[in-house]
C-alpha cells in the first residue's frame, strides 16, 4: 500500500496539497490473474514488449482505478466502493488525477508506484531491477 501526496489546483483555483491512498490485495491481484486468459502477469507483460503508448496509458489507468480506495483510521479495511460508487470515480474526476497520470510518465516513478501498490511479501519476491528494465523497455 501506497500513499501519494499530490499537489494540484482545484476548479476555484485552490492550491492543494491531499494524500491519497492504493493498494491491490492478494485476492484481487488472484482475481486479476486467473480471469484473464493466459494470465494477467503474462498480459501485462505482452503489453510492455510491444511498447504501445496507448495500451500502456490504459493498463495505467486500470492499474490506478483497480488500486485507489480510502483506508479507515483504524487499519482494518480499505474501501474501495462507497455509496454504490466506486472511489476510482471521485479521484479521475480531479485534477489531482492529472498530476498522477503525468507524473507516472516518469518510468522510475511508475516503477515505484506499481510496485508500492501490491502487498509488500509478494513484491519483496520481485527483483526492482527487473521490474525497472521491464518498464524502462
Amino acid at each position: 500500500m501506497i500513499e501519494k501526496k499530490i499537489t494540484y489546483t482545484d476548479f476555484n483555483d485552490v492550491k492543494r496539497t491531499e494524500s491519497f491512498w492504493f493498494h491491490i490485495s492478494k485476492a484481487e491481484m488472484s482475481r486479476k490473474e486467473f480471469t484473464t486468459t493466459g494470465g494477467y502477469s503474462n498480459y501485462l507483460q505482452r503489453i510492455v514488449n510491444e511498447e504501445d503508448p496507448a495500451k500502456l496509458y490504459k493498463i495505467f489507468e486500470e492499474i490506478i482505478c483497480l488500486s485507489y480506495g480510502e483506508k479507515t483510521d483504524d487499519g482494518k479495511r480499505f474501501i474501495k466502493e462507497k455509496d454504490g460508487e466506486p472511489l476510482y470515480k471521485r479521484l479521475q474526476e480531479s485534477p489531482a488525477y492529472d498530476e498522477l497520470i503525468m507524473e507516472l510518465f516518469d518510468a522510475k516513478k511508475a516503477a515505484e508506484f506499481v510496485k508500492g501498490i501490491f502487498p509488500k511479501d509478494l513484491v519483496d519476491k520481485v527483483d526492482e531491477n527487473a521490474v525497472l528494465k521491464q518498464i524502462e523497455q
